[in-house]
């Protein structure tokens, strides 16, 4: 890939439309895992995605303008697969296997558009919906959190002339690699970028991939983003995400049925998948809950991924789990994905070298830190905790409680039933920056 001079491109945004999102493959790549199941197994589902940003101190319709933010979700929805991607995809092996996408499928996608999407203004604020089969608005999530948090980028550097860009990302580059230096005397350390939702741009997590890739060497196995992957001849790396125990919950008939949910969905993901994409997210409505229902059978998959305790806490409360099953935690690998920067993951990583297999994703911490880079004053670099999650499903309200009760969406009655059914053990609200 031949590399664009950021500040630059950044300085001579003087055209009509400069895109942010370039391809339907700029993603994350369990959105497309995801959406293979969604489409085989639920495409008569309707939902609703929502734009919730949990930093409310920042009013983002303030900062944002309204016709640039409706240009780029206006040429996100013009897109399409291209033969190139689709050939890609087809024919690429992913987590050692060949042809993980069904031909079906593949063929379907190939006329796949994001569905239309609602936008008003409220209180400084977007609310911003996206209706429709679930095989559709489940897309939107990743392009409108990419489209929110770059158009808000490029506010903030609105007005800095060609040499203090120049610096600003010379210095967020130089803190960068200060970092990467830290991580490869890590020895065993497995690395993936999963910083797409919420980058800075582009452009700095195409260069933030390049940097880890010569930074880390084998150390790196992988990125989230598969256009990214696929212009880097990286691993696309993903499994599944909270929005499918959200769904199946909100589906469900009973009480005992919401319950279940989060097995369901499970065996549903391994009707369709199997080897590392076996990797289980514990935390859609508490980890302490989830185990203490969990099927023995949940002991031999691959491993879990932590996502809203505290890294050392919930690796821990797994880990016992599996000694309670009868099984040596060393055989088992924990993904630690939440909020993680260089601090967490040495110390996630000296905690639990050689007693598990270990891999971290690394997000918005690699692909959107550069406050105080700038030569004056810019709170708008600061990143914020903005999330696109499903709300509604066939009409009825869909929740997350997490481990976090700051993490929680939902209406406020709806988490006060989930709390009845799934309890409050192991939950406490902890600042969430990112």
């Amino acid at each position: 890939m031949i590399f664009t001079d950021i500040a630059t491109r950044t300085y001579n945004h003087g055209w009509r439309l400069d895109p942010i999102v370039r391809s339907l493959l700029d993603t994350d790549f369990y959105k497309l895992l995801m959406l293979q199941m969604i489409w085989g197994l639920y495409r008569d589902v309707n939902v609703t995605f929502s734009l919730i940003n949990r930093t409310t101190s920042v009013r983002i319709a303030d900062e944002i303008n309204e016709d640039e933010l409706r240009a780029q979700l206006d040429h996100a929805r013009s897109l399409r697969f291209t033969r190139k991607e689709l050939v890609w995809l087809a024919g690429n092996t992913f987590y050692g296997r060949q042809q993980i996408f069904a031909p079906e499928f593949m063929a379907w996608l190939a006329d796949f558009q994001l569905p239309e999407y609602e936008l008003e203004r409220v209180d400084g604020q977007y609310r911003l919906n996206f209706h429709g089969p679930w095989t559709h608005a489940s897309m939107w999530e990743i392009p409108a959190l990419a489209i929110v948090n770059e158009l808000r980028s490029r506010a903030a550097l609105k007005g800095l002339g060609r040499f203090s860009l120049d610096v600003l990302y010379a210095r967020a580059k130089a803190r960068l690699w200060e970092k990467l230096e830290r991580l490869r005397r890590l020895p065993a350390l497995r690395l993936s970028d999963f910083g797409t939702r919420r980058r800075h741009s582009f452009l700095w997590q195409n260069w933030c991939i390049a940097a880890l890739k010569e930074g880390l060497g084998p150390k790196l196995t992988g990125t989230s983003n598969v256009l990214l992957a696929m212009e880097h001849d990286l691993e696309a790396i993903g499994t599944n995400a909270h929005e499918l125990p959200m769904v199946l919950a909100a589906l469900a008939e009973t009480d005992a049925a919401r319950r279940k949910a989060p097995y369901k969905v499970l065996e549903d993901w391994k009707s369709y998948y199997s080897g590392n994409l076996l990797v289980v997210l514990p935390d859609t409505f508490g980890t302490a809950a989830f185990l203490e229902q969990a099927p023995d059978w949940l002991a031999e998959w691959t491993g879990f991924r932590p996502d809203s305790a505290p890294p050392i806490e919930g690796g821990e409360r797994i880990m016992a789990w599996w000694r309670e099953k009868g099984v040596d935690p060393k055989s088992k690998l924990l993904v630690f994905s939440d909020g993680m920067d260089v601090e967490s993951i040495e110390e996630t990583y000296h905690h639990f070298d050689g007693r598990v297999r270990l891999s971290f994703g690394w997000g918005t911490n690699l692909t959107n830190d550069l406050a105080g880079c700038a030569t004056d004053d810019r709170p708008a670099l600061e990143p914020i905790s903005l999330v696109c999650k499903v709300t509604q499903a066939n009409g009825r309200p869909a929740v997350k409680l997490s481990d976090n009760p700051t993490k929680a969406t939902g209406a406020p009655k709806a988490i006060a039933h989930y709390l009845s059914l799934f309890g409050t053990e192991g939950r406490m609200a902890r600042d969430v920056r990112v």
